[in-house]
């Protein structure tokens, strides 16, 4: 059967190493990609291959290139392991036909995967991947390859640093000398990933420190569970924000396309409040205007955003496959998801947590605010405090259908004393509530998980309202 074993999800492929995840599956799904592109008439085109910090990803990419090179594609290979927005943004700059991204993102350690990305340097739609997951051959005598070394002897593939130009895009993007000038002490943990040295470098030379965390090569990732910027892995960059009395923490995943974001007082800013600081960023301080494309999961706080600044609000299912095409069609001012990755006109429509960093700590200079006091100024804006949390079930494929079923027969009047005003189901099962929240149940789709998230303006209902929504699919919490 074509591509049995590998299906993509939200954001690609992912698997165990040396389980489903190894050289012979890597080269199959390249060739996947590959056939893809020969389809779309992009034979003889660039396409660039990058990867992580994780165990085996260079040898992975190098698989990969060997795969590209031998069906008449000429690929430029990163020459270490690269932030993924440096990587969307060497597409558009070499005008590639896209790219292949070894990583797995914020997965644990034993976890590795294949990110794919189009012309634009953005996510592949829901339609394509599905196109590329059918050229996927079933065994290895389909896949087409060459030994890197005579890709590198013929040319075919050609070592490169991407570095150059992606540094240059962020200086025209934000004024790094403002920030380099105004004295700032950031905290900033790469979680042993690919954003490691970055922030540092970006802003030397002023009187602004960038302290830096676990910025080492370190695949099996201590001290945290896994490199997602959310708590606790980041409680050890927020305990040494109060131990160093600094300004901030900046904090981005495994592949440095998320961004999480501590206060002066070392307490979490969490990925909703994230989004709304970055939204009025960009309209009240750079005095932009356009759509602003959200999934699901995330912040009603933008529609809130949306009506005082007159910009329409689209929201999506959840991954940068539906929200790098909605940017692409309303030329977007910014896309983001809940879990931490925002993308910005301007730019590609990839999700760039290094850019998020930037743009954070431009407008603590640009208002003279320390982090808490920009929570509170976004809360002034949209009518009050938001409170959110989520919470991760395992449920086996077994249970799934069945759960499934329940919270689709679901038509709850009520959840947590709160009328339920609407039901959502474009991906998952939302559920609009009377105070301008929201409560969704979503089945993860590159997880054997279902996940129960909410957003309120109540804050002693938070746990409530997850409780109910995990009993929706039959668990007891």
């Amino acid at each position: 059967m074509v591509g049995a074993g590998i299906h993509f999800g939200t954001d690609g492929w992912r698997g165990a190493i040396a389980g489903d995840y190894t050289f012979a599956s890597v080269r199959r799904c390249t060739q996947g990609f590959a056939s893809f592109l020969l389809k779309k008439g992009y034979a003889g085109r660039r396409v660039v291959v990058g990867y992580d910090r994780r165990f085996g990803s260079e040898n992975f990419a190098g698989s990969a290139a060997e795969v590209l090179a031998a069906n008449g594609l000429n690929v430029l290979l990163t020459q270490t392991a690269t932030p993924t927005p440096a990587i969307a943004y060497a597409v558009v700059y070499h005008q590639a036909a896209g790219a292949v991204n070894i990583t797995a993102s914020h997965n644990p350690a034993t976890d590795n995967g294949f990110k794919v990305r189009d012309e634009h340097g953005g996510a592949i739609d829901p339609a394509g991947l599905k196109e590329i997951e059918g050229a996927i051959p079933a065994q290895d005598s389909g896949v087409q390859w060459i030994p890197l070394k005579l890709g590198l002897k013929d040319r075919s593939v050609e070592f490169f640093d991407p570095a150059p130009a992606y540094t240059e895009q962020l200086s025209r993007l934000v004024d790094l000398g403002r920030i380099r000038a105004a004295g700032l002490n950031v905290v900033f943990d790469p979680m042993w990933g690919n954003g490691a040295g970055w922030l540092p470098s970006l802003l030397a030379g002023g009187t602004t420190k960038v302290g830096e965390i676990h910025s080492e090569r370190n695949p099996i990732f201590p001290e945290m569970e896994r490199p997602e910027p959310i708590r606790p892995n980041i409680d050890v960059g927020l305990r040494r924000v109060r131990e160093e009395k600094a300004d901030a923490l900046l904090v981005t995943d495994g592949d440095a396309d998320r961004v999480g974001f501590g206060d002066e007082h070392g307490e979490f800013i969490n990925q909703l409040q994230v989004f709304g600081l970055l939204a009025l960023y960009l309209l009240e301080v750079r005095g932009l205007r356009g759509p602003i494309v959200k999934t699901l999961s995330t912040t009603s706080m933008l529609e809130k955003l949306g009506a005082r600044y007159g910009v329409p609000i689209h929201q999506t299912g959840v991954g940068f496959k539906y929200v790098a095409p909605k940017m692409l069609e309303t030329n977007a001012l910014m896309g983001g998801e809940e879990s931490g990755g925002f993308a910005f006109r301007g730019h590609v429509p990839e999700r760039d947590g290094l850019l998020a960093s930037l743009y954070l700590l431009d407008m603590m200079v640009s208002l003279h605010k320390k982090p808490s006091e920009l929570v509170m100024a976004l809360y002034e804006k949209v009518g009050g405090a938001y409170y959110y949390d989520r919470v991760d079930w395992p449920l086996d494929e077994a249970g799934r259908d069945e759960a499934m079923e329940k919270v689709a027969s679901a038509r709850p009047a009520q959840l947590a004393g709160l009328r339920v005003l609407d039901r959502l189901t474009v991906d998952g099962f939302k559920y609009m509530l009377e105070d301008g929240g929201w409560l969704l149940v979503r089945f993860s789709g590159t997880e054997p998980i279902v996940r129960v998230y909410c957003e309120t303006m109540h804050q002693e209902k938070v746990q409530r309202l997850l409780e109910e929504g995990t009993q929706l699919v039959g668990l007891q919490p």
